[in-house]
């Protein structure tokens, strides 16, 4: 396989830390699959198929040399939703679809976009599905009768409301001790699978002292099959196509953002680099092919991918090792798995959601009260009360907004005069001020991108020496790093206006990107090359060459030493010689 060449010094040793990594992260993936299937509105089985199939596609196919893959918490209420509106064949059609888009983002190499989502969209979201997660497992905690699920939050508390008289004192028990060993366990035993053992310890507890008083997957769901399922693949029809778009793509931009953050969390522990556009591709191809053996999907699992190198994984054949471990439990003991409480999965999806919370960057984001803490509550919230796709929607376009606010008020335009102490290159705003100021020549000083954002406020502060009809009008421009259409556009209507009133604009300092955009646009040879220049002085200097010195006769404004130099000399032979001979007005000139 092409991957096998990039370990060439792949050996014995290496395999056997492959293999005792891959066991473990079997084992643990063995109660997280089914609790995750569970959570999602299917049956149990669906989860451990997912496990092996997608697990070892994504490891052979992925970018990560880490990355462990299956059914993941992130993915519950979406795909729970799916199957309480569309029903399960329809998932697996999503599933497919969203393959597909994966292998077409990763084909496109759109892998390095999904890495610009906002911080506080991804928390924002990761949090909100935590806290769905966590309440969705009160029902089973407490082993409550007679509960109709529901797509919305609320619903699914009101319904929690109603029947709490109905609450299960052998339940609560059962998922106590579950809880207590999954709290223990890894404090005194931090290699023990402490879910498995959770597991273990409350079915057996339960099945001696609270037979038949505990619901179980049996119970529930019917016995696990000890095989997997033969090769189907739905029916696909055009319509099914239409109506799937919306969740499909929910489905992959998920998946995507899941798996290449785990991909991240990966290279930071190991000091490798994954593929992005590689992993969307096996995560694509993962997803297409799940579904036709009945899976759910799939995405990169941060816990499991993380628990694989601490483990001491090498190379992917640690979770294509996985994946065999699951498929081998699966046939010898699925008959077992069916004895499992429902209340004993409960507290292991409770503290998967604990876990994901993100409630450190959470708080963090929050306590510094600016636009990002807003973005995050707001995803949060929305994600909680009406749906993930309303919330990454909404987050997105609100961080978009407040970025654009920002960058727009990073932009500043101040009218400058040279400083007469220094060369013209050193320029202060605060000179400019009632009876000094030069008539003919305005200069202003640009900071900041110059973009959709900030162009009509950049308009607006230049056009007020516009309409005094200036000689000249000079742009600093070396501090803007950035200009789009819009800002080009407005510049554009500015030199149009000036051109009118028959006089020019000059550019200096102007940058390479902003360069590149008056080139294209054609707007640089309106301007004309001539009236660009490198350093502010060298503009000045060509202002002043071309000053209506009848205008500066009488002047009192006197903004420049050559301007109170032509006044006291009056004529152009003066105002020539002084030029030529590079000579200034002494200190005492009124300035």
């Amino acid at each position: 396989m092409k991957w096998m060449g990039r370990y060439t010094g792949y050996n014995a040793a290496a395999f056997r830390k492959d293999l005792l990594s891959g066991l473990i992260v079997g084992i643990i993936a063995i109660p997280l699959g089914m609790a995750f299937a569970i959570a999602s509105g299917v049956k149990p089985e669906y989860g451990l198929y997912t496990t092996v199939i997608a697990g070892i596609l994504i490891s052979l196919l992925g970018g990560s040399k880490f990355q462990i893959g299956g059914p993941t918490g992130a993915f519950i209420p979406i795909l729970f939703a799916i199957v309480m509106q569309y029903g399960y064949e329809n998932l697996l059609i999503a599933g497919m679809m969203a393959g597909l888009m994966l292998v077409l983002m990763g084909v496109f190499k759109l892998g390095a976009l999904i890495k610009f989502i906002p911080r506080p969209v991804t928390i924002g979201f990761t949090a909100g599905i935590a806290v769905i997660i966590f309440s969705g497992q009160i029902t089973n905690f407490l082993g409550l009768r007679g509960i109709e699920k529901h797509e919305d939050f609320w619903s699914n508390m009101k319904e929690i409301g109603i029947h709490i008289s109905t609450i299960n004192i052998y339940s609560v028990l059962t998922a106590g001790i579950c809880l207590a060993v999954l709290l223990l366990v890894p404090k005194f035993a931090p290699k023990v699978p402490a879910s498995l053992v959770g597991l273990v310890l409350s079915t057996v507890v339960a099945a001696f002292f609270f037979e038949g008083q505990v619901a179980t997957i049996g119970s529930s769901f019917g016995a696990i099959p000890n095989s997997l399922p033969q090769f189907h693949v739905p029916e696909i029809t055009w319509e099914r196509i239409v109506n799937l778009l919306q969740p499909a793509f929910v489905i992959a931009m998920l998946g995507g953002i899941e798996s290449l953050l785990s991909a991240v969390v990966a290279d930071g522990m190991t000091g490798s680099r994954h593929n992005s556009n590689r992993e969307l591709i096996g995560q694509g191809i993962a997803n297409m092919v799940t579904p036709l053996f009945g899976g759910i999907p799939a995405t990169g699992a941060i816990a499991r991918t993380a628990t694989n190198i601490k483990s001491g994984a090498v190379s992917p054949w640690s979770g294509v090792i996985h994946g065999v471990v699951v498929l081998l439990v699966l046939v010898l003991f699925a008959p077992y798995a069916s004895h499992i409480p429902l209340a004993s999965m409960a507290p292991v999806l409770m503290l998967v959601a604990w876990n994901m919370s993100e409630r450190r960057s959470f708080v963090h984001v929050m306590k510094t009260k600016t636009s990002d803490s807003l973005v995050l509550l707001i995803t949060f919230l929305l994600t909680v009360f009406t749906s993930l796709t309303t919330a990454v929607e909404v987050g997105l376009i609100l961080a978009v907004l407040l970025f654009v606010k920002r960058m727009s008020e990073m932009l500043k335009v101040a009218k400058v005069l040279p400083d007469p102490d220094h060369k013209h290159e050193k320029v202060m705003a605060h000179m400019v001020r009632e009876g000094h100021d030069c008539p003919q020549i305005s200069l202003y000083t640009i900071e900041g991108p110059l973009f959709f954002g900030a162009a009509d406020m950049f308009e607006k502060s230049v056009m007020d020496s516009i309409h005094r009809r200036p000689g000249t009008l000079l742009l600093r421009m070396g501090k803007v790093p950035f200009m789009d259409t819009t800002g080009e556009s407005n510049l554009a209507r500015v030199v149009k206006h000036m051109e009118r009133s028959g006089g020019r604009v000059l550019l200096s300092g102007i940058q390479a990107q902003p360069l590149e955009m008056l080139k294209r646009t054609g707007l640089i040879e309106r301007i004309g090359s001539d009236h660009m220049f490198e350093h502010t002085g060298e503009a000045i200097n060509y202002a002043l060459q071309h000053l209506d010195v009848q205008k500066c006769k009488g002047c009192k404004h006197f903004a420049f030493r050559e301007c109170a130099a032509l006044s006291s000399t009056g004529g152009d032979p003066a105002r020539n010689n002084l030029l030529k001979s590079g000579k200034r007005a002494n200190a005492n000139s009124p300035i």
